[in-house]
């Protein structure tokens, strides 16, 4: 299993926009190995926003990445950012 973690910083004024982004697109990501995926706020800053999201493997996950679906959205997303998206993709050690 794969957890994949993205932060995003986003100007305030686009915070709505990118959350109904999200909510359109989290059952299409479903379809791609992942079971579920998440998005959480930073507490105290309403602007700093994370996906963790969890894959079946790391190719399932770069699957989604390589897809037309991947490239649409992360278009449209990070022309909302205030500064550049960070992303970790983690394994379970023990």
């Amino acid at each position: 299993m794969i957890i994949r973690i993205v932060k995003m910083q986003f100007r305030e004024e686009h915070l709505e926009e990118f959350k109904n982004i999200f909510e359109a697109t989290r059952p299409k990501i479903l379809e791609f190995g992942c079971h579920r995926v998440n998005l959480f706020e930073q507490e105290g800053d309403a602007t700093t926003l994370f996906t963790i999201s969890h894959w079946d493997s790391q190719s399932d996950l770069d699957n989604y990445r390589n897809s037309e679906l991947f490239g649409h959205v992360w278009k449209q997303t990070k022309s909302l950012f205030l500064k550049p998206a960070s992303a970790w993709s983690l394994s379970l050690v023990s």
